[in-house]
């Protein structure tokens, strides 16, 4: 069997690439994406322009227009982003059957067995270079034994043993004066931005088979994918690079900085298997719609969702399939995008159906500067199965009417799941348990069916209301006497039934149950009240009387 080798596409700027794609490359200066973080917009992305100019990944907006007043700036829009990531995890597929995405702008590959079918391993990084090169986007790739390793030589195989500047060190101390620290940051006043290192030659960097430990020493512990703290850390005691750590005591790295950092350390070394997890294939139910002209009305958007709501009913009656959930993407001018969900009682291939409940959320979309893209995606789609009515004339109107009461509770269903989520709405049906909280079950109405048959009989009376035991006080005796006080409030009893004697779940652990067997009476107050009583016997808790319900 021949090793394992997995390929690791890294793509850095890819927010910025993909932005430019869309504008034809129009964007000929540096560009930044930017994320919201709710306290200010930072950069999460970057073009070649942009990176030239001294701008670096996690900086605010403010220090980099700063440093580049001719920045153009675009907000982030991670769902474009993803979708864009998927398009290309399938154009990977042409390497390797195996692909996983790695979010948010990565590629995982097991070339094992498909390597030669491009002329080897270095045929397979010149492919992949060529094919991003004709695609406009930046790649950066690694071949190795192991997922970790090959995560890393993707990352930092351009930038060796680079050293991480803590402040503790002595040599880092030392020249930390404030002259050097101005000189440091001319361009902050005016002056000639640095310029950052270019990038490497070659697209990738390829570790013979068994050759991990040596072609990951001199790479930063960075390529362990460990947290910031944790590498921090590392820096103050000297480990700087993975070979420092691999010739280290297991134990003693596990007790001074966790599991963490040897499970990571093994996963790159290949002593602990991390495999690549493929995304599922699954049939993709979506339309979309493209207009002419920015749209902003309630009405405009009706009207493109009437029109693009029947081929997409086409396309799951033709796989047998029907709508669970459905997702409306608005794509606004200005590269950003707003979804909203709507759930289905019961899965249906009705564009009759589905309307309704996306027209309730139409409040909610945003049309900022303009809609110029509609799109609609069955995200979650179930199995149909056409139901014929079939027999007499009678019968078969009977079944008729049935299925269209069914379909009418299930549209209602929707429309208040619409408003209050599904997972609001429940209906009741029986439950085997001689424990009286216990004789029903609350079912999600969007996930099962109503109880067809008769509610089962009862030897002995419920009442209508329960509630948890309230304590009752009354003398600590099997019978019950009266006055009795509950809620404040002093009664007396005209006729009482009982006793009903009923014994806990022994093999359950129930905090309400503590006190023991009870025996339960149905009582009649002077006031009309019919409440139900019990007395526990104790057990974990002391004996005593407890309210339990009452009947009207």
């Amino acid at each position: 069997m021949p090793n394992r080798r997995i390929l690791s596409l890294w793509f850095p700027r890819l927010g910025a690439e993909r932005l430019i794609r869309m504008e034809r490359g129009t964007f000929d200066a540096p560009l930044a994406v930017l994320r919201d973080t709710g306290q200010m917009q930072v950069i999460s992305s970057l073009n070649v322009q942009a990176e030239d100019a001294g701008l670096e990944l996690g900086q605010p907006l403010r220090d980099a227009q700063a440093v580049c007043p001719g920045l153009i700036t675009r907000l982030q829009n991670i769902q474009g982003e993803a979708a864009f990531l998927t398009a290309i995890r399938r154009w990977a597929g042409k390497f390797s059957p195996w692909v996983a995405q790695e979010a948010p702008n990565a590629l995982m590959l097991d070339l094992t067995g498909c390597a030669h079918l491009f002329g080897g391993e270095e045929g397979v990084l010149d492919a992949v270079a060529q094919d991003c090169t004709d695609l406009g986007l930046t790649v950066r790739g690694g071949i190795a034994d192991t997922l970790g390793a090959a995560w890393a030589l993707a990352r930092f195989a351009a930038q060796p043993g680079a050293a991480h500047r803590s402040g503790d060190d002595i040599d880092q101390e030392a020249p930390a004066t404030r002259t050097r620290a101005v000189k440091r940051r001319h361009w902050t006043r005016g002056g000639t931005p640095p310029q950052k290192q270019a990038g490497p030659a070659r697209v990738g960097r390829i570790a013979p088979p068994g050759q991990t430990h040596g072609a990951l020493a001199d790479l930063p512990v960075a390529g362990l994918r460990l947290e910031r703290d944790t590498q921090a850390e590392l820096a103050r005691l000297g480990l700087r690079r993975i070979g420092d750590l691999s010739g280290q005591p297991r134990a003693g790295l596990a007790r001074r900085f966790g599991k963490g950092l040897v499970l990571r350390l093994d996963q790159a070394l290949g002593s602990v298997p991390e495999p690549v997890s493929p995304a599922t294939p699954r049939p993709l139910f979506a339309v979309r719609m493209t207009l002419p002209e920015p749209i902003g009305l309630q009405s405009d958007l009706l009207a493109a969702i009437e029109r693009l709501l029947p081929p997409l009913c086409d396309r799951l009656k033709e796989r047998g399939q029907g709508a669970r959930v459905v997702r409306l993407q608005v794509f606004r001018a200005d590269q950003t995008m707003q979804w909203v969900d709507v759930g289905l009682a019961r899965a249906s291939d009705d564009p009759e159906r589905i309307r309704p409940l996306l027209r309730m959320k139409l409040d909610e979309i945003d049309a900022g500067f303009g809609i110029d893209m509609l799109r609609i995606e069955a995200i979650r789609a179930e199995t149909l199965h056409n139901r014929r009515a079939a027999g007499h004339l009678e019968a078969g109107r009977a079944v008729a009417d049935r299925l269209a009461a069914g379909h009418v509770l299930d549209d209602l269903i929707g429309r208040i799941g619409a408003r209050i989520g599904l997972e609001q709405i429940t209906r009741r049906h029986p439950a085997s348990s001689h424990i009286p909280e216990k004789g029903a079950q609350s079912l999600y109405a969007a996930w099962s069916e109503p109880w067809q048959a008769a509610w089962p009989d009862v030897s002995v009376a419920r009442p209508v209301l329960l509630w948890r035991p309230e304590p009752v006080q009354a003398p600590d005796t099997p019978r019950l006497t009266t006055p009795f006080r509950w809620r404040g409030r002093d009664m007396e009893w005209v006729t009482a039934r009982g006793p009903e004697r009923i014994a806990p779940e022994w093999w359950l652990e129930e905090a309400d149950w503590r006190s023991g067997v009870r025996d339960y009476w149905r009582v009649t107050c002077a006031t009309g009240e019919r409440l139900w009583l019990y007395y526990a016997h104790g057990s974990t808790m002391s004996a005593g009387w407890f309210c339990h319900g009452a009947f009207d």
